[in-house]
C-alpha cells in the first residue's frame, strides 16, 4: 500500500462524516438559510477541521523513508536503553491508540553475539515533534513473544537494564522465554516470562522491576530495585504455590558480591548469607544467629555446573519428605530434576526425627546425576538396635504418582530388644542378624511393596506374602499398631 493510499484510508472516515452532515442539511442550503446553517453548525465544522488537522499531523511519520526511520529508532533505543537492535523486517506505523511503530523478527546483540530474538517489537513515540524525524522521541518498548539467550558472558543482562533511563518510558516483555546456557552452550533451564516490566517509581524516585514468571512449571513473581548509590540490590521473590517468600539484599564490592536473605516458608523463617566470586556461589542457611539448631551450607560451581548442599539438624521433619503434598514431593513430580545437565549432591544429618523418639542418627543423601534422582547410601537407626541403609534407589514419576524404588539393608544389633518392643511371644524369638529386601514406595498412595525379602540370606515365601503390601495409615498411633501386628505375623510365619 502506498503512503498516499494509507493517508486516504484514514481520511475517508472524516470525509464520510462531512458528507452525511451535508446530506442531512441539504434542504437548508438556500440563500435565505445559508447564514443560519453556518451559524448553528459552526462548532461541528470547527471540530471537523481540527480533527482533520490533528489526524494529518499524526500521519506525518508514514511519509518518512524506511531507512531513515530504522536509523533514528535504533539510535534512540541505543541512547535511552543501551540496546543494540537489528531490524530484519519492514517497520510499520500506526497512530491508534497512540503513535507507535511495529516490526517483527528483531534482534538484540552485543559485541559477543546475539542476546535476543523478538517476534514482535512495539515502539511507542512521543506526540511532540512529529514534523521532524530527527526529533522523534522513543517512549515505551514492548517485546512480545521473544527469546533471550543468557550465559556466563551476559547473565546480568536484565540486572543492567535497571540502571537505564525509565523516567520517560517503560520497557515491557510479554509471553517470552529466557534460556540459560552453560559453557558448552547446553540449555540448563528455561525461565518463562508471563509479563515483565521496567518502570520509574515517582513516589520512591527509583527504577523498579516487576516480573511474573514460570520455571519448571512453578509460577513465581519477583520485584527488584537498586539503592540510591547503586551498590545494593534488593529483590523479593514469591512462590505462591509453595508458600515461599524470599527477601534479599545483595551488596556489590568490586568482583565479589555478598548477600543476605530472609526465607519464609508458611510461618517458619530461615536466614541465609551468601557470597559470589566469579564462578562460585557459597551460602549457609540457619534458623538463628546464636546456637542455631538448623544449619545448612552449600555451594554452586558454574564452570562446570555443580552444586552441593550439606546440613546439620537437631531434628528432621519427615513430613517434608514423605507427605504427598510436601514441597519436595511436588518438585520431584514436576520432573524438573530429570535433566542431564544438573549435577547435584546433598547430605543432611539429623540427630532425631520430629515427633518420633524411635528413629535417630539420620544421614540423608540426595543425588541428581545424568538425569537420575536417588537417595543411595542414606542411613538411619531405630533406637540403638537396628541400622538401615538404602541402596540402588531411584525416584521417578509413574502414571502421575511419585515412586521411590530401591533396596533396603537392615542390620539387627540386638534382636531381643526388637522382640520386646514388638511384644513377640518368646517361642517365636529366633535369632535374626540381617534382612535384605527390595521395595517400592508410592508417595501419593502411601503404599509400600516389599519383595525378595531375605532373612540371613534365606528367602521365606510366607514372609514375602505377608509383607508384600504395606499400607500406611493416617495417624502415627494407627501405624504403630498396624506395623506391630504385621511384623509379628511375619515373625510367626518365619519361626514356623
Amino acid at each position: 500500500m502506498s503512503k498516499t493510499n494509507f493517508f486516504i484510508k484514514y481520511f475517508k472516515n472524516i470525509n464520510n462524516f462531512i458528507n452525511n452532515l451535508l446530506e442531512k442539511n441539504l434542504n437548508k442550503l438556500k440563500y435565505k438559510n445559508l447564514s443560519y446553517l453556518f451559524k448553528n453548525n459552526k462548532v461541528i465544522l470547527i471540530f471537523v477541521a481540527l480533527s482533520v488537522i490533528f489526524i494529518s499531523y499524526l500521519l506525518i511519520p508514514t511519509f518518512y523513508k524506511q531507512i531513515d526511520i530504522s536509523r533514528v529508532l535504533k539510535n534512540q533505543i541505543q541512547k535511552k536503553f543501551d540496546l543494540n537492535f537489528t531490524f530484519n523486517q519492514e517497520i510499520k506505523y500506526n497512530f491508534f491508540p497512540r503513535p507507535h511503530f511495529v516490526t517483527t523478527e528483531s534482534i538484540i546483540q552485543n559485541d559477543i553475539g546475539q542476546i535476543s530474538r523478538i517476534n514482535k517489537l512495539i515502539i511507542y513515540i512521543s506526540l511532540d515533534n512529529l514534523f521532524s524525524l530527527k526529533k522523534i522521541e522513543v517512549k515505551d518498548l514492548i517485546f512480545d513473544n521473544s527469546n533471550f539467550y543468557l550465559n556466563k558472558n551476559n547473565y546480568n543482562f536484565f540486572l543492567n537494564l535497571l540502571n537505564k533511563n525509565f523516567k520517560n518510558g517503560n520497557l515491557t516483555l510479554k509471553n517470552s522465554n529466557i534460556f540459560f546456557r552453560n559453557t558448552e552452550d547446553e540449555v540448563l533451564f528455561i525461565n518463562k516470562i508471563l509479563k515483565m516490566k521496567y518502570f520509574y517509581n515517582k513516589k520512591e524516585l527509583k527504577n523498579m522491576f516487576y516480573s511474573e514468571n514460570e520455571i519448571f512449571n512453578i509460577p513465581f513473581s519477583i520485584e527488584s530495585f537498586f539503592n540510591e548509590n547503586k551498590n545494593k540490590f534488593f529483590y523479593k521473590i514469591n512462590f505462591n504455590l509453595m508458600k515461599i517468600k524470599i527477601d534479599n539484599e545483595l551488596i556489590f564490592n568490586n568482583e565479589n558480591k555478598k548477600g543476605k536473605s530472609v526465607l519464609t516458608l508458611n510461618n517458619a523463617k530461615r536466614f541465609a548469607e551468601y557470597q559470589i566470586e566469579k564462578n562460585y556461589f557459597n551460602f549457609r542457611i540457619f534458623d538463628k544467629q546464636d546456637e542455631p539448631t538448623i544449619m545448612y551450607k552449600g555451594k554452586f560451581n558454574l564452570k562446570p555446573f555443580y552444586a552441593s548442599l550439606e546440613g546439620d539438624l537437631d531434628e528432621m521433619d519427615l513430613s517434608y519428605l514423605f507427605s504427598s503434598n510436601s514441597i519436595i514431593v511436588e518438585l520431584l513430580k514436576t520432573e524438573i530434576f530429570n535433566n542431564k545437565n544438573i549435577d547435584f549432591k546433598s547430605k543432611i544429618n539429623a540427630n532425631d526425627v520430629y515427633n518420633n523418639v524411635n528413629f535417630r542418627n539420620i544421614n540423608l543423601e540426595f543425588k541428581i546425576q545424568d538425569g537420575l534422582v536417588d537417595i543411595d547410601k542414606s542411613k538411619f537407626q531405630w533406637r540403638d538396635f537396628v541400622d538401615f541403609e538404602i541402596q540402588d534407589s531411584l525416584i521417578f514419576v509413574k502414571n502421575g504418582d511419585l515412586i521411590l524404588d530401591g533396596k533396603l539393608k537392615i542390620n539387627i544389633n540386638d534382636y531381643n530388644e526388637v522382640y520386646k518392643f514388638l511384644l513377640t511371644p518368646k517361642n517365636y524369638r529366633n535369632e535374626i542378624k540381617q534382612i535384605d529386601l527390595n521395595f517400592t514406595y508410592n508417595f501419593d498412595k502411601k503404599v509400600a511393596e516389599l519383595k525378595d525379602i531375605k532373612i540371613d540370606d534365606k528367602i521365606n515365601l510366607n514372609v514375602n506374602k505377608i509383607l508384600n503390601n504395606v499400607i500406611f495409615k493416617k495417624h502415627d498411633l494407627q501405624n504403630k499398631i498396624y506395623f506391630k501386628n504385621l511384623l509379628n505375623e511375619a515373625i510367626k510365619s518365619y519361626a514356623g
